[in-house]
């Protein structure tokens, strides 16, 4: 048996994510759908297979060569589109004389292809059309459930008990002599062929399958749920030891300022969170992939973040460990004492330390999504450029120029990178993305993480407004952090204070353009209420340089009523 995999089709329905990637490609836990299929064939005794291409044939054609295969696999490219028809007609010469399979390159299933070239083997119909039951694919007119009669686009009211609308699961079967019926050389469709094949008086074979795992992933909707179906219970069998035999509660969580969306996956006495960043829409690397390449890396570390069990980063899809729903902002509403607050402060920053320090060991900075390192253009463009526009002007309705606030904003930024103690930099640091389980504290959204001053994590830990630490408190902690340093890391206190000082500005006008862009372009209103903490602190820490570099800036600042 040989076999042709139809790939050259532009998937429009799912774009725009087939403008830089062709739907073949597509991954399902990891694997290519064309590799899924095309070892399917080999499993199913295929000898050779072709695979017609056309939309970003250089991807395909370079994945084909990449992998090696049990059986030989070669290419043929279609300058101009040919059609389901004329794909088939354009490798008549491959094909020989024997009955050969096409299957669509966008489905997934478990149908069992070595039945259906057998079963083609034992009748005489020069056709055989994989069928089953899918009422949102039902288009093919079937009688007894044995033999095609029409195609149709819109199904009409049937009287006949004996005919039934059934769907093609995009499997066929067909003898070489079917190649006589399609024209060459121009675009053809193989629905036309079967049609001229009936009117001639010719039968169609049905070849039916009840109730099997088949996914067409034509939209990104099919698409995402075969993913999420195929990670699940390989998920649940790496972190619990079983496949899920309950259907498996999927729980929508609330989000926080990122568009991610988060479900919690219950089954039984056990539970996983799948943090779904959408399909990749864009050229690698992406924000799933860095949430797991960097989020294994911690992990293998010893380094207190949630395990990841199962991933598929071009659809962005990832299951990890479950860590409950308390962050460190609920832990401190409910402390007694500031004692108390100011001891798991110390125990944070601590691990926090570890964090910077462990976590830059092998650390790959390839891994980062939005740029390998924390350094001057990244402070200007995505913390000070920020400010001024998201708060300043579209928050605050001034008309603040950037450039003319660029001198001082370009001091700033090297104040804060001057001295910098370079380590990993989680780069969100704040209590709720730190989750409290069973006495223990965990890092999460680390996705963001890259090589960066030791003193920006420390900074938006310590003036973090979703807690709003006293400025006595801010300081011994930060004191605390400084004597832990200079134990392990040698570090100067002095100079990495001057460096603190500057990243704690950097980190303050970052979170008050991000509370004013989710508040007010993504409909986040419940940030605007951290604003006036954000503010104040702002204000005391401007106030506070002495002598003061950026003279022009504080005094905007200062003009903000709380």
């Amino acid at each position: 048996m040989k076999a042709l995999i139809l790939a050259a089709g532009f998937g429009k329905r799912l774009q725009p994510y087939t403008r830089h990637v062709p739907k073949p490609l597509f991954t399902v836990a990891g694997r290519t759908l064309l590799e899924i299929t095309i070892q399917q064939l080999e499993k199913a005794g295929c000898t050779a297979v072709m695979v017609n291409t056309h939309h970003l044939s250089g991807q395909i054609e370079a994945f084909i060569r990449r992998r090696r295969f049990g059986i030989p696999v070669q290419t043929r490219r279609e300058p101009a589109i040919l059609g389901t028809g004329g794909a088939i007609k354009n490798a008549a010469d491959f094909f020989g004389a024997r009955p050969f399979m096409v299957i669509n390159a966008d489905i997934l299933t478990d149908i069992d292809l070595s039945r259906v070239y057998r079963f083609h083997l034992q009748h005489r119909q020069p056709v055989t059309l994989v069928m089953h039951d899918c009422p949102a694919f039902n288009r093919v007119l079937v009688r007894n459930r044995r033999h095609v009669v029409d195609f149709c686009s819109q199904p009409v009211l049937q009287h006949d008990p004996a005919l039934a609308y059934l769907a093609f699961t995009g499997i066929q079967v067909l003898d070489p002599q079917v190649l006589d019926w399609i024209p060459a050389g121009r675009f053809s469709s193989s629905i036309d062929a079967y049609r001229r094949l009936l009117a001639a008086g010719r039968r169609i074979r049905a070849y039916m399958v009840e109730n099997p795992r088949w996914t067409d992933i034509g939209t990104p909707a099919r698409y995402r749920r075969a993913v999420y179906e195929a990670l699940v219970p390989k998920a649940f069998k790496k972190a619990f030891g079983y496949l899920p035999q309950t259907p498996v509660r999927r729980i929508m969580l609330s989000g926080d300022g990122s568009d991610r969306r988060w479900y919690r996956l219950a089954s039984a006495n056990h539970s996983l969170i799948c943090v779904d960043h959408g399909i990749c829409a864009q050229q690698r690397p992406s924000e799933a992939a860095a949430f797991v390449k960097i989020g294994t890396h911690l992990h293998r570390r010893g380094i207190a973040v949630p395990r990841i069990y199962a991933a598929d980063t071009f659809a962005g899809q990832v299951l990890c460990e479950d860590l409950g729903d308390t962050h460190l902002q609920q832990v401190v509403r409910q402390c007694a004492s500031a004692r108390t607050v100011a001891a798991i402060y110390r125990r944070i920053v601590d691990q926090a330390i570890d964090l910077n320090l462990n976590g830059a060991r092998g650390f790959d900075p390839a891994w980062a999504f939005q740029g390998p390192a924390y350094d001057r253009a990244l402070i200007l463009e995505r913390e000070c450029r920020y400010f001024t526009e998201a708060f300043l002007n579209a928050w605050m309705g001034w008309s603040v120029d950037f450039e003319s606030l660029r001198r001082e904003f370009e001091a700033l930024a090297d104040g804060a990178l001057e001295f910098a103690h370079t380590g990993f930099m989680h780069r969100d640091m704040q209590s709720r993305n730190i989750m409290h389980r069973n006495g223990n504290y965990f890092f999460i959204d680390f996705q963001a993480g890259r090589l960066g001053p030791l003193q920006y994590d420390l900074a938006s830990l310590l003036i973090d407004p979703y807690v709003d630490l006293s400025p006595g408190l801010q300081q011994a902690l930060l004191s605390h952090a400084v004597r832990r340093l200079e134990e392990v890391a040698g570090i100067d206190p002095v100079r990495f204070g001057q460096s603190y000082t500057f990243c704690a500005l950097a980190r303050n006008l970052q979170m008050l353009g991000a509370f004013a862009f989710l508040s007010r372009v993504k409909g986040k209103t419940g940030f605007a209420r951290h604003i006036p903490a954000a503010v104040k602190g702002l204000q005391q820490r401007l106030g506070a340089l002495a002598p003061n570099p950026l003279p022009r800036l504080a005094k905007l600042v200062n003009r903000i009523a709380l």
